[in-house]
């Protein structure tokens, strides 16, 4: 599907990366031509159908070719995240049996060394960086494996055509190691038919056109980026690559994609730096800001609704439109047709914001273990809710609201895992998501909480955390949140601080007198102003949900410290053993008023 697309749309700027600070682009020929030595070169390794070979690199068009020739000789792609921890890089590559681990660098194979090595079933490491293979012994270049792959493939071209033909679509494509929020990983086995159905059913349904360009910054170790690569390869799109999320506003500007994938602690970040830009010079120029942002949320709102836009308010939208709001599309490039966003629920505020100042956002839906299952279209785009489901997939809700899918989009079952893989199924084949929601009456998903999150108050209430976390960072001051309180009377949230706005806010002799952020985190006012803010956000609740208590940390949740996943979602156990005495202080008092 994707070689017979590259060539199809034959587009001069398929791929491209920025390198010494010039754009490269690389033809789809080109890329074909690629995919077919590394294909090779691996065959000459002795990598054959069914083998495991992983891959650990940030995101580059290396990432993709090397993809496409694993798939292309019917071996399996075991994808691994560049900040996974060592241990769990060993554990995924022992449990995989991978033969070969394509690496992209020095510096990530520093990371992962140790939990490479060991590795006794690894017969090569393949690096994308040809300075990166000195010293390790039995290492080989892409480079050089390609080379390899090129003279095969001109001595003998049929040899590629016959492996790729016998791959069929119940064969095994990947194994994705799920993030793990509790315990070791699982392997989730996806076949060539369940990207290939999923690609189809996105395609048939949202409007990718060939015209498109994108920005890649989304790991393509992720499900999520992952399937969306296919379709834009399918649909002739050309991508552009991010390798991390530290340049993406510079690289807005300069690719000015048309379309692109984002999580929303992107658009948060994003969000908060425009308020911080527009407000900055204090005076008329912020209250114009604040106006313009009023206005457009409430435009939006009304719009999102299907509710009466009053004349005088769709001449206030024409104005803020033109005086704030054209900055805001144009620091996203300027001619972006929509966002699609997954991951994590976005706030409605926030949604709002974005939809006023004319920047779109779809909101999707999907697992590792259903690929994309959902999301909203460009003319019937609904906030808080994550869409329709893409046509062949079926989704309902069981007795106690969890999300149940069924179709073809769905995994073979987590590798060597019988008995977990027997406990998501039901008989009839509905997989159990473990996420609970609703069903509107136009059969759009709507989703809460994840149905192992939800904890329950002294009082018998259930909470959603998810809910009220997705209101809390809305404030400009906070940058991090988890809410806890299982077993008492009233949530409370953990908070790490955006300490530059934080400063800005409190009076200078304070900003001052605490300059570390530990000392920062127990000052009363910095509690007090940020507790404010949150008791005034989380106002729309029902009272049981409402928090009033805060505690802010001087150190951000981070994939090192254990606190989050490789795809950035938080592990509740974690945090709530790590920081179970700050916990009981806050329930206690601890000198946080209420």
């Amino acid at each position: 599907m994707c070689l017979e697309a590259l060539g199809r749309h034959a587009k001069a700027d398929a791929l491209s990366l920025k390198k010494a600070g010039q754009w490269l682009y690389i033809p789809g020929e080109a890329i074909i031509r690629r995919v077919r030595a590394v294909a090779l070169g691996l065959s000459a390794l002795g990598v054959k159908s069914g083998d495991r070979v992983a891959l650990l690199s940030e995101n580059r068009p290396d990432w993709s070719v090397v993809d496409l020739a694993i798939l292309s000789l019917g071996a399996v792609n075991v994808p691994i995240y560049t900040t996974q921890a060592p241990e769990q890089v060993r554990y995924i590559l022992e449990d995989s049996g991978a033969r070969v681990l394509f690496v992209s660098g020095k510096k990530v194979f520093r990371h992962a060394r140790p939990g490479v090595e060991p590795v006794e079933t690894l017969e090569r490491v393949v690096f994308f960086d040809t300075d990166a293979a000195e010293g390790v012994a039995g290492a080989l270049t892409l480079f050089e494996l390609e080379q390899t792959g090129a003279q095969l493939d001109e001595a003998g071209p049929e040899v590629f055509s016959r492996a790729l033909n016998a791959v069929g679509a119940e064969d095994l494509a990947t194994i994705i190691y799920t993030s793990g929020t509790t315990g070791e990983p699982k392997g989730v086995m996806l076949t060539h038919g369940t990207f290939v159905s999923n690609v189809l059913a996105i395609s048939s349904s949202l409007p990718i056109l060939s015209t498109d360009v994108a920005l890649s910054v989304l790991p393509l170790s992720h499900i999520f980026e992952r399937v969306v690569f296919y379709v834009f390869c399918r649909n002739g799109v050309s991508v552009a690559y991010a390798p991390s999320f530290d340049v993406v506003g510079e690289y807005l500007r300069e690719v000015r994609p048309t379309i692109m994938t984002a999580v929303p602690r992107l658009f948060e970040k994003v969000f908060h730096k425009i308020v911080k830009k527009g407000t900055a010079e204090g005076g008329w120029k912020a209250k114009l800001f604040n106006w313009a942002l009023h206005v457009g949320q409430r435009y939006a709102e009304l719009k999102d609704k299907g509710e009466q836009v009053p004349p005088l308010l769709e001449i206030q939208q024409e104005a803020a439109s033109r005086l704030v709001f054209k900055k805001w599309r144009e620091g996203v490039g300027g001619r972006l047709r929509f966002f699609v966003s997954g991951g994590a629920p976005l706030s409605p505020a926030l949604s709002y914001a974005f939809l006023g100042a004319g920047v779109v956002i779809l909101q999707g839906y999907g697992m590792t273990e259903t690929c994309i299952v959902s999301a909203n279209r460009p003319e019937d785009n609904r906030v808080g809710s994550v869409g329709l489901p893409f046509p062949g997939v079926e989704v309902k809700t069981d007795s106690d609201g969890e999300f149940l899918v069924r179709g073809p989009n769905l995994m073979n079952g987590y590798y060597g895992h019988e008995a977990e893989t027997a406990a998501v199924f039901t008989e009839d084949g509905w997989f159990r998501t473990g996420d609970v929601g609703k069903i509107d009456g136009a059969g759009r998903l709507h989703i809460t909480d994840r149905k192992k999150e939800l904890f329950k108050l002294s009082n018998g209430k259930y909470v959603a955390p998810q809910l009220v976390e997705s209101l809390i960072k809305e404030s400009q001051y906070v940058s991090q949140v988890v809410v806890v309180g299982a077993g008492r009377k009233q949530p409370a949230a953990l908070i790490v601080p955006d300490w530059e706005a934080l400063a800005s806010a409190l009076p200078t002799p304070q900003a001052e007198q605490h300059t570390l952020r530990v000392a920062w985190s127990r000052n009363p006012a910095a509690v007090k102003l940020v507790q404010t803010e949150v008791a005034e956000l989380t106002r729309p609740l029902h009272d049981y949900e409402r928090v009033r208590r805060v505690a802010l940390l001087p150190d951000e949740f981070s994939i090192d410290g254990g606190e989050l996943t490789p795809t950035l979602k938080v592990k509740r156990r974690v945090i709530d053993e790590k920081y179970s005495g700050l916990i009981e202080e806050l329930y206690d008092g601890g000198g946080k008023s209420e």
